[in-house]
This record gives C-alpha cells, sequence and structure tokens, in this order.
C-alpha cells in the first residue's frame, strides 16, 4: 500500500497535515488509534485566546481548517484584552467538543485523497537514510514519501491519578510505546513532559447562582476570513467564575503528600504557564483565592469544565477540594482531572519545514515537538503538510519568517531554541507583535494560502481587495491636510477633538487618542463607501503608524542578518573570541543563519560581530 504522505496522529496537528496534503493532491494516510476520536479536545472546550487566536487566524488565512470548524461549532465568542490595543487583543470561543470531534472527523472521512486507518504506528521503516514507510500492531506495511508524526501525549503516555498510574495517551485510550522506540533506533532523541486536566462536573450538581455569569460578545466575530460576518448569529452559553479559597488551598496543602507532582512520580516537567492547581498553592502561598472558569462543554450544557483546577490529586481529594468552592458544595465528578507524562522530540533536532535532520522524509508537528495547546498543534501540523508536499514536488520550501506570522515565531522558537518545559505561544513572545494582528492576519498570509492552492479565488480576491482599500485610504490621509478654517474647527469640535492651530495632515487627525472609528465617516466622504473592516483596518495603521515604520526598520535589519548564511559544517571552536558556552551553544543548535544564532539565548551582540566578520572572510577564501 502506497501513499505520498502518511499521517500518524489524529489530533489538531494531524487534522491540518492530512487535510493540506490532500488538499494539494496528494495521496494521503491518517493513521489513528480511534477514528471516532479525531478532532477530540482531550482538555478544555475553547479555542483562541491571547496569542492563540492569532494563530488560528492565521492558519485561516493560509486554509487551515481549525478557525472554519470553531465558527460551525462555538457556544460563546469573546475578544479578550479588547480595551487594549489591537496588536494583543485575542478572540477566543467556547466550542461544543462533541460537535467539533463529529464534524472534523466526518470532513477528514469524506476528504478526496485522504484515507484513513484506525490502527498503531509502531515502527518507521527507511532506506538509505531517509524513510520509505511505517508498520503498524496489524503488521501493515504502509510505504511513503514522507511521514508526519503528529503523535500528541501518546508516545509512552502514562497517567496519573493520585497513586494510580495509568498506560494511556489519553483516558481509556492505548498508548503507543513502540514507536518511541523505533525513533530512538533512529537515533532521534526523545525527552520527558508533562500536562494535565481538570475535573468535568455534573451540570444538575452546580449552584450556578453563587458564581459571577460570563456573557459571550453582544456581537460576536468569527474566526474564519470565510465566515459570513452578516450571518454569523450563534446561539451562545454563559461561562460562569468562581474561587478557590483558604479552605481550598488548605485541603490541597494536606494532600501534598499524596500529590504526584511532589512525590517523585511524575518525571516529566509541566507547563510554568498553566501549572495545576498543586503547583499553584505551594507557588504562591501569598494569594488567599484563583479564579476558576465555569464552561459548558456542549451545547446541551449537561457538564461544565472546571479550567484553572488543572489537578492529579487522588479522587477523594479532588472531591473534597470542589466541595470548599462556593457554588460547588454539592458538586458531582463525571470525570477525574488527570496528569499525563509523554515523550516528545526535541525540536532543535528539526528544520524549520518541521522536517527532521538525521532522517529525510520524517516530519514532526503538535506536542510532540514539545508544544502545548490545539491552537499551536494545529499551525504545525498545517505547515509540515504543506512542506511535506512542496518537497515530494521539489519546491522550495514554505517558511514564514517572525515578521510574518506567529506561525514564524513559533516555529523558528522550536528550531533554534528548543524547549525543556511544554512551549506556549504569547504576545510577548512576537517582536513585531504591532505588525502581526489578528485582524490583518489575511492580508499577511492569504496570498500565500491562495498560492499553495489551499485558499479559493473568491477570498484571495477579497483579501486583494481589501489590501487595496487600505492603500487607498492610507495614501488619501497622507496627502490631505486640514486648515485651521472655521469651518474645520467646527468639524473638529463636532467629532469632540480639540481644534487645530496650524495645517495639519488628516493622518495626524486619525492618530489621535480620541478619534473613533466612527470619526472616518465625518472625516471625509471618501471612507463612506469603505467596508467596515477596511475602516479598522486605516484606523489601527493611521494610529501606529510610527511604531510601526519603526519595526520595519527592524524587520529591514533582521531581513540583512537572514541574508548571513553560516556555512554547513562550520567549524565554531576555530574561531577565536567566541567564549566556550557559545561555541557550544552553536554546535548545539547549528543555526544555518546570523538571525537564527541571534535568536539563541546566550549568543551576544558581540558573538554575532566575530561571526560575520569569520563568515565574510571564509567565503571570500572558498571563492
Amino acid at each position: 500500500m502506497k501513499y505520498d504522505v502518511i499521517v500518524v496522529g489524529g489530533g489538531h496537528a494531524g487534522i491540518e497535515a492530512s487535510l493540506a496534503s490532500a488538499r494539494m493532491g496528494k495521496k494521503t494516510l491518517l493513521i489513528t488509534m480511534l477514528a471516532e476520536q479525531i478532532g477530540a479536545t482531550s482538555c478544555n472546550p475553547a479555542i483562541g485566546g491571547l496569542a492563540k487566536g492569532h494563530l488560528v487566524k492565521e492558519i485561516d488565512a493560509l486554509g487551515g481548517q481549525m478557525g472554519l470548524t470553531t465558527d460551525l461549532v462555538g457556544i460563546q465568542f469573546r475578544v479578550l484584552n479588547e480595551s487594549k490595543g489591537p496588536a494583543v487583543r485575542g478572540s477566543r470561543a467556547q466550542i461544543d467538543m462533541d460537535r467539533y470531534r463529529v464534524h472534523m472527523r466526518n470532513l477528514v472521512l469524506n476528504t478526496e485523497n485522504l484515507d484513513v486507518a484506525q490502527e498503531i504506528a509502531e515502527k518507521i521503516t527507511t532506506k538509505d537514510d531517509a524513510i520509505s514507510g511505517i508498520i503498524t500492531h496489524f503488521k501493515n506495511h504502509y510505504h511513503a514519501k514522507k511521514i508526519i508524526l503528529t503523535t500528541g501525549t501518546f508516545l509512552r503516555g502514562l497517567i496519573h491519578v493520585g497513586e494510580i498510574k495509568q498506560d494511556a495517551g489519553r483516558v481509556g485510550e492505548f498508548a503507543a510505546h513502540n514507536l518511541s522506540a523505533s525513533l530512538k533506533e533512529l537515533g532521534i532523541e526523545l525527552g520527558r513532559l508533562k500536562t494535565g486536566t481538570c475535573p468535568r462536573v455534573d451540570a444538575k450538581s452546580i449552584d450556578f447562582s453563587k458564581m459571577e455569569i460570563q456573557h459571550g460578545d453582544v456581537q460576536p466575530a468569527p474566526f474564519s476570513f470565510r465566515t459570513d460576518k452578516k450571518h454569523f448569529t450563534p446561539h451562545q452559553l454563559p461561562c460562569y467564575i468562581a474561587y478557590t479559597n483558604k479552605q481550598t488551598h488548605s485541603i490541597i496543602e494536606g494532600n501534598f503528600h499524596r500529590a504526584p507532582l511532589f512525590t517523585g512520580q511524575i518525571e516529566g516537567i509541566g507547563p510554568r504557564y498553566c501549572p495545576s492547581i498543586e503547583d499553584k498553592i505551594n507557588r504562591f502561598r501569598d494569594k488567599d483565592r484563583h479564579h476558576l472558569f465555569i464552561e459548558p462543554q456542549t451545547a446541551s450544557a449537561s457538564e461544565y469544565y472546571i479550567n484553572g483546577l488543572s489537578t492529579s490529586l487522588p479522587p477523594d481529594a479532588q472531591l473534597s477540594m470542589l466541595h470548599s468552592i462556593s457554588g460547588l458544595e454539592n458538586a458531582k465528578i463525571v470525570r477525574y482531572g488527570y496528569a499525563i507524562e509523554y515523550d516528545f522530540v526535541n525540536p532543535i533536532q528539526l528544520t524549520h519545514t518541521l522536517e527532521c535532520k538525521a532522517i529525510s522524509g520524517l516530519y514532526c508537528a503538535g506536542q510532540i515537538n514539545g508544544t502545548t495547546g490545539y491552537e499551536e498543534a494545529a499551525a504545525q501540523g498545517l505547515m509540515a503538510g504543506i512542506n511535506a508536499v512542496l518537497a515530494i514536488n521539489e519546491i522550495e520550501p514554505f517558511i514564514l519568517r517572525r515578521d510574518e506570522a506567529y506561525i514564524g515565531v513559533l516555529i523558528d522558537d522550536l528550531v533554534t531554541k528548543g524547549t525543556k518545559e511544554p512551549y506556549r505561544m504569547f504576545t510577548s513572545r512576537a517582536e513585531y507583535r504591532l505588525l502581526l494582528r489578528e485582524d490583518n492576519a489575511d492580508l499577511r498570509l492569504t496570498p500565500y494560502g491562495y498560492k499553495l492552492g489551499l485558499i479559493d479565488e473568491v477570498t484571495h480576491e477579497k483579501a486583494i481587495q481589501k489590501q487595496a482599500g487600505l492603500k487607498i485610504g492610507l495614501n488619501f490621509l497622507e496627502e490631505n491636510f486640514l486648515t485651521p478654517s472655521k469651518e474645520n474647527v467646527a468639524l473638529l469640535e463636532d467629532m469632540g477633538l480639540e481644534k487645530i492651530t496650524d495645517k495639519i495632515s488628516l493622518q495626524k487627525i486619525v492618530a489621535r487618542k480620541d478619534f473613533k472609528l466612527q470619526h472616518l465617516d465625518k472625516l471625509s466622504p471618501i471612507f463612506h463607501d469603505f467596508a467596515l473592516e477596511i475602516k479598522e483596518q486605516i484606523l489601527v495603521e493611521a494610529k501606529y503608524k510610527n511604531y510601526i515604520e519603526k519595526q520595519k526598520d527592524q524587520i529591514d535589519h533582521m531581513k540583512e542578518l537572514m541574508s548571513v548564511k553560516i556555512p554547513p559544517m562550520m567549524d565554531f571552536t576555530s574561531i577565536s573570541g567566541l567564549s566556550n558556552e557559545v561555541v557550544e551553544k552553536l554546535q548545539r543548535f547549528t543555526p544555518t543563519t546570523l538571525f537564527a544564532a541571534s535568536q539563541i539565548s546566550g549568543i551576544t551582540p558581540a558573538a554575532l560581530d566575530i561571526l560575520q566578520i569569520y563568515i565574510k572572510i571564509h567565503c571570500k577564501k572558498q571563492k
């Protein structure tokens, strides 16, 4: 049985990888343990969030699926940080996790060029230092030109609930042991990480009247640029906010001696930015309470996810802990929280295409690369799927720069810096976040998606028109001025803006703090026919013009560094002036450009200057 691309794992990375490969015309096989679990949301019932929403928008702009499906099955939509600057706002949606899974599974099963096999991948076969196929537990040997591993938490997955341990990649599903062994045989370095999930509670046992209600946005905005905004009217359900208290903390602390996290039972390193509740209580003893978000898991709202209460405490301790919280005094646990350990591939072993350096044709995407989160996984899966197809077609790889997308930041961070803990995306990780906003993801990336064959003509044309409207609007603001005439002073007063005493460009008027979106139409009739989304773009670009230009100057400098390539097999030990620490890191991470070297922690500007001078001399001698 021969395929172009085999994808192992049916989670968020596996879905995007397999759909991209199939939609780009390659015969693709998705191998998954349980076909009905394709698209399962193992942890929280939500998509997006701060920085994560950016990733979903970028996935969508490139032709990925996550945003579209979220819009179909979302049960609450909110923009986080809405009162702050446009660069740090993040879209988030609660989803019906059952409908999300069913929709993704059916989509995969009905996609042309895409086959599904419910089997366990056990061994990667190779020929001449390149992959040749996969052998499953049924002893079926599937041959392929490229293999993408999206195994999530299944590689030697081990679940912990108190002292109870269970071999599983997810509750009720087998762990994958033999595939880890196969990777080690191929010389791939594996590490061990840990993540966790929260208890799920029967809705009938919750007293919501004791909690703060949290509604969705009055005018919800869809994730996908391809969703019709005019007819987007999802039925929204509320979430609720509860709080831990001193009694809760006392119960948790009184069970530290039974917590796998502290007894040495768990070996893997957990996520620093999304810790378990026992870790929070241990680290932040000065806090009197912690927020809990009580989230419906489906449209029927029969079961609620207690977000913020990730735990691996014993079942009786979990119940006692819940019963100490206002509104959860009579809570009945449907599914206990648990921690899970799993193997991951140190991502510095990958190129920017997510292909393994040691084994040609083998790609890794998602939690196997040390990340945490559905969105980070989906982004990697999409990029791995695209690049696997491009490699088969002998076309240049598709690599997004750090100034082009959060996806570029994500992958560059992983392959140049590696990770020793589950990696999560934050807006602070992006140096050029004012340019990488959610609202302009379509302008940045839709042309790429169209060129790759993942975006249709109508969507592409819509992005082109939006870009053209933005250019016209910004040029008009730059080229036209207001003088302090009586008419103009009255106009500004009508808009509630400070009067002017000298001639001033319309751009500087718009850049004022008090200038609002609705003022554009009053400023000039030219804006009357502009679509709302174009006006929003004009407002942001005009307000932050100076900052945007500064970031573009920084990008020009970055491109200069990127253009300086580090010759392969360079002997860093022979370069005079580099410290032992710098040499060790350069040898370990093997950066391909000066910019890649600059992203490695501990590589100083002085070291980069030495490298640049050495490369110039080295290249001259080579010529």
